[in-house]
């Protein structure tokens, strides 16, 4: 038995060498993994992930944008016509006020003196006159008995008394008017500002301080300004009818107003190359107000079946702009561009792509011409994000 035990070692460990021997022919030498690398074939390549969108061919808005200010449809500066102390304040500040309402009072004493003064002057003259034409008829009745001077004379008076009867009445009209000034009425309809006078102040009407600033806000209009190169197009679209114009807060995220073009200026501001517009907007919901600046969108025209694209798709280089389509085996295509407008994240392609192709929108980083790519469908409409798997 002790004999016995060395062979069966050496037997043993002959056995796991040969079965080594031969798993490492079958699976760990080189021919091995070259067999096996023969029988799978050429590794495949991944597919990139990226998003597409359609190109489109719908009928595009041109905008031209720009900043703007608010201002008031018509603005007075209120001031008193007349001297004198005020009495009554009779308007809120901030509130709407209808053209004839009262603004303010001024003490109306020195002025109603005035007028009863010119009354009774005129009562007066009106006096004397009915007593030179007696005189005149009792000076005619004398026939030859009165001389020819007398009755001249008479006439004369008349004539005179006449004259200052007329003068009495303007004087009458003048002092009514200026009594009328004391109440001090708005001219306009629109907002009140804030008061510049309190009651008791006196008044006078040489100072340049006036009483309330009304700002006329339905309708309001803004300026805003366009580059002078797009003067020939709003010319020729404002000939077919007023354009239109979009107010927009400053981020430009929030609509306030639609209005139309009202006004193009009579000359170009050589310094800056730019045009004024003016547009007006009926402002029912006082959007708008008064000084406030906005981002302006002038609507110049609309191109018919333009080629559209997402911005996302167009790409920058040195070369100049370009896009990726997706062609039918899924395989990205390089293209050169030209693109004319852009806005709303939508881009006019006016050369390099053709409508029904699909353009590449995400993940271009990593795509090259040619590479294999696996596509999941963008929304063409850039307020939406929602995305499609394919």
């Amino acid at each position: 038995m002790k004999k016995s035990r060395p062979i069966l070692w050496i037997v043993i460990i002959a056995a796991v060498a040969t079965a080594g021997y031969y798993g490492w022919q079958k699976y760990g030498s080189p021919e091995a993994g070259k067999a096996q690398t023969a029988q799978k074939g050429p590794p495949r390549a991944s597919a990139i992930p990226v998003s597409v969108a359609p190109v489109q061919k719908v009928d595009f808005p041109v905008y031209l944008t720009g900043l703007g200010t608010v201002q008031g449809f018509n603005t007075v500066q209120v001031r008193t016509r007349v001297d004198g102390q005020i009495d009554k304040i009779a308007f809120a500040e901030g509130q709407i006020v209808k053209e004839g309402d009262l603004l303010a009072s001024i003490d109306p004493r020195p002025y109603q003196a005035t007028l009863d003064q010119a009354k009774a002057k005129k009562a007066q003259d009106e006096a004397s006159l009915a007593n030179a034409n007696l005189e005149l008829q009792r000076a005619m009745k004398l026939g030859e008995f009165a001389t020819a001077q007398r009755v001249d004379t008479q006439r004369s008076t008349v004539a005179q008394l006449t004259a200052q009867i007329a003068a009495d009445e303007a004087a009458i009209s003048n002092a009514q008017t200026q009594l009328d000034y004391t109440q001090v009425k708005t001219p306009i309809t629109g907002v009140a500002g804030l008061r510049q006078v309190d009651v008791g102040n006196i008044v006078t009407a040489s100072t340049q301080t006036g009483i309330v600033m009304i700002s006329q806000v339905e309708p309001i209009s803004v300026i805003f300004t366009a580059p002078e190169d797009q003067l020939p197009y709003i010319s020729e679209g404002q000939k077919a009818g007023a354009l239109k114009v979009i107010a927009y807060t400053t981020d430009g995220k929030k609509t306030l107003a639609e209005g139309k073009l009202a006004v193009i200026n009579n000359q170009v501001d050589t310094s800056s190359g730019t045009i004024r517009l003016k547009a007006v907007f009926e402002n029912k919901d006082h959007a708008l107000w008064p000084g406030q600046s906005v981002s302006t969108r002038l609507l110049v025209r609309t191109l018919k079946d333009a080629t559209v694209v997402p911005d996302d798709a167009v790409q920058h280089s040195t070369n100049g702009l370009y896009a990726y389509t997706v062609n039918q085996d899924n395989k990205a295509e390089v293209h050169k561009i030209k693109v004319s407008y852009g806005i709303d994240g939508r881009s006019v392609v006016d050369d390099g792509l053709s409508p029904g192709q699909q353009v590449i929108t995400g993940g271009q980083f990593k795509v090259q011409p040619g590479s294999l790519v696996s596509t999941a469908v963008a929304s063409s409409d850039p307020a939406q994000n929602k995305v499609r798997q394919e």
